[in-house]
């Protein structure tokens, strides 16, 4: 004899199993008015904190952006590096946005958009070594001290491509590259985005590394849960931000 759901029991099951608690998609979010955005805000120009602690930066601009051409508010969600998967697979967010590099694990548990950012893993240092730490081998020496932020990307970088350079794991990525301007670490290997802004930052103090190119090559874009009509609308809206412009002036008025 086969057994009957209640709609209290079947409450009770979709609170057990975030993705299927967001199967909705697109139409939860307008029915609630609002989309909710998990993002770290500590990852220079795509979404930090200003001075006056205000979430900023190009993708919290396009964030909200999208809340609006979607007809809902933007409400952020703070997460970080080591927990965005857990917390996005827990259904605490609707879009993961912030410089989200595209990969097998993410891409499993959510859906991708569009990619609005083509990049690769770039060495920075103090300028006085940019002549110095040119390819992986010459950083993976013993002496050589890299820095890298907890969890995500460059992470997993540096621990699978050095083994033997000192690697520092650094709990805030917001003070990160202070550790090489005061000589604490000497190499952090980033994205290029984030290589070139900082070198912009401390002119004569961090320079990119003279590599010949990139060590990788990845893409980014906005993670979202899983939803054929949310992802075409968040895909029709990065495909006309990146045709018209608007991601590029959001991007250059972040790298200022």
């Amino acid at each position: 004899m086969g057994r009957t759901f209640t709609a209290a029991a079947f409450a009770a099951l979709l609170a057990c199993l975030p993705g299927l608690a967001s199967a909705e998609g697109l139409a939860a979010i307008k029915q609630a008015g609002v989309l909710r955005i998990g993002t770290t805000g500590d990852y220079k120009p795509f979404s930090y904190r200003g001075a006056d602690g205000a979430l900023v930066g190009a993708d919290i601009t396009m964030a909200k952006a999208l809340a609006a051409d979607l007809g809902v508010k933007a409400e952020f969600v703070p997460t970080t590096w080591k927990t965005l998967l857990p917390d996005f697979q827990a259904g605490r967010f609707d879009i993961a946005v912030g410089g989200i590099t595209l990969n097998p694990v993410r891409a499993a548990a959510g859906d991708f958009s569009v990619p609005n950012v083509s990049d690769g893993k770039r060495p920075i240092v103090r300028c006085a070594d940019a002549a110095r730490y040119t390819s992986l081998a010459a950083i993976d020496q013993k002496p050589v001290r890299v820095v890298t932020n907890s969890g995500g990307t460059n992470d997993t970088f540096a621990h699978a491509s050095f083994h033997q350079a000192q690697i520092i794991v650094w709990p805030d990525n917001r003070t990160i590259f202070d550790e090489l301007v005061t000589d604490k670490a000497d190499v952090m290997v980033t994205d290029g985005v984030e290589v070139d802004l900082q070198s912009k930052l401390h002119p004569g103090v961090l320079c990119p590394a003279k590599v010949a190119s990139p060590f990788t090559h990845f893409e980014d874009g906005y993670l979202m849960q899983k939803d054929p009509a949310l992802k075409q609308a968040v895909d029709a809206f990065m495909t006309r931000s990146l045709a018209d412009g608007t991601w590029k002036r959001a991007l250059d008025a972040a790298m200022q």
